[in-house]
């Protein structure tokens, strides 16, 4: 359990290439996989700022899910998630270019900074590495997408932030491209 801070689960391949699976802040978990299967951890763990995390062994934690419904309707909750958002994942990286993959992940970031108002603002901005972490692809890759959204007005830059200034515009494109014949 993450009581403050951020973590990136990420895995490394021999020659240093990172894939980021996603972030995790104060509140969340990680390990729960291992936990529950009794297998290795599956992904490295990043921190991203100062973290502090609470840990319990396996076996208190299968007791938990056991003695306690709403935490056993939390974690089947959780693994369904993991499994819908990497199956979209496997379907972006396995049928969509880059530049349709960098929107989409954009829009990721947007939803989980919150829309108001149409708008999204993502602060701070992801750095281009870190996307192109997630998308599969390399930083001058990401670089020239985020120039090409910055010129379509899809993105702006807001100090150290990045606004989605029309969010369903993003959502438009990334949906027609998804189910594109």
């Amino acid at each position: 359990m993450i009581v403050s801070g951020r973590v990136r689960v990420a895995s490394f391949s021999s020659s240093g290439r990172q894939v980021t699976f996603r972030d995790i802040a104060a509140g969340d978990w990680f390990g729960d996989f291992a936990a529950v299967d009794g297998l290795s951890r599956s992904a490295d763990i990043v921190t991203l700022e100062d973290t502090l995390v609470a840990a319990m062994s396996p076996t208190t934690f299968r007791q938990l899910l056991h003695e306690h419904p709403a935490a056993s309707d939390q974690m089947l909750h959780r693994l369904v998630t993991s499994v819908r958002e990497l199956t979209e994942r496997v379907f972006d990286l396995s049928t969509l270019g880059v530049q349709n993959r960098v929107h989409a992940e954009l829009l990721r970031l947007a939803r989980q900074a919150g829309v108001k108002a149409n708008t999204a603002r993502i602060d701070p901005a992801p750095k281009h590495v870190e996307i192109a972490g997630q998308v599969s692809t390399n930083r001058e890759q990401v670089t020239r997408e985020l120039s090409a959204m910055a010129k379509q007005g899809l993105i702006q830059r807001s100090g150290r932030a990045m606004v989605i200034p029309d969010v369903a515009r993003l959502e438009r494109i990334v949906a027609d491209v998804r189910r594109a014949p």
